[in-house]
C-alpha cells in the first residue's frame, strides 16, 4: 500500500475541496485533499472528541496525527492563551494544516511533519490529543501512548478517541499500564473518549 493517509508523501492525485464545519461553536473552513484522513469532512470520532474535551488553562497542547487540522485548530480557537503544536507524518496534511490555520486567522499554532514524536522530542506538553491512525496498526497506536506519556508534564492529560470495534478495549488497557488514571469520558455510536492523567 503506497497510498494511505499515514504515508509521508501521498502519491495519489490532488483533489482539493473546501468544507465548512461548525466545531465547538466556531465556524471554520477546512481545505482537504486526497491522501489525507477524512478528506470528505470532519469525521464523527473527531466531533465526539472535541465535544468531550475539557480545557483547564493548559499552556501547551499537542495534536498527534493532526491531518488537515480540525482538532488542533479548534483547540487553538477555544484556548487563545495556549499554544497548540500539531504533528503529522503526512506532508500533505501538514501543508493543509498550515493553510487552514492561516485561512481561519489562527496564529497560536506550530505545525511540523513528524514521524510519531520525532520533531517534538525536546518539548513538554500539558495536554496531548489524538485521533490515532488505527489503520497504521496497534504498534504505532501504542507508541503514541507510550512516548506521549514521556512528553507530558506531571498531571498532564492525554485525550484519545477510538472506536470499540477498532480496539478501544486494548487501547484502554494499554493506557492503564502507563497512566495513573484512565477515565472513559463518554461514548457515542461506538466511539470511546478516554482521558488519561499522568
Amino acid at each position: 500500500m503506497s497510498d494511505h493517509y499515514y504515508s509521508p508523501s501521498p502519491g495519489v492525485k490532488s483533489d482539493r475541496r473546501i468544507h465548512e464545519e461548525k466545531l465547538r461553536g466556531f465556524e471554520l473552513k477546512f481545505m482537504t485533499d486526497a491522501g489525507v484522513f477524512s478528506k470528505t469532512g470532519v469525521d464523527y470520532g473527531t466531533r465526539v472528541l472535541l465535544d468531550a474535551l475539557e480545557l483547564k488553562g493548559e499552556r501547551s497542547v499537542l495534536d498527534v496525527g493532526c491531518g488537515y487540522g480540525p482538532i488542533g485548530l479548534t483547540i487553538a480557537r477555544l484556548a487563545p492563551e495556549s499554544h497548540v503544536t500539531m504533528i503529522d507524518v503526512n506532508e500533505r496534511a501538514v501543508e493543509l494544516s498550515k493553510e487552514n490555520a492561516h485561512n481561519n486567522g489562527i496564529k497560536n499554532i506550530t505545525v511540523y511533519q513528524s514521524d510519531v514524536y520525532e520533531a517534538v522530542r525536546q518539548s513538554t506538553f500539558d495536554m496531548i490529543v489524538t485521533n490515532p491512525p488505527i489503520r497504521a496498526g496497534k504498534e504505532i497506536v501504542h507508541r503514541i501512548f507510550e512516548e506521549g506519556y514521556g512528553l507530558l508534564a506531571p498531571g498532564g492529560t492525554m485525550w484519545v478517541v477510538i472506536q470499540k470495534k477498532q480496539g478501544a478495549a486494548s487501547a484502554e488497557a494499554k493506557l492503564e499500564t502507563l497512566f495513573s488514571e484512565v477515565i472513559e469520558v463518554t461514548k457515542d455510536k461506538g466511539y470511546r473518549i478516554y482521558k488519561a492523567v499522568k
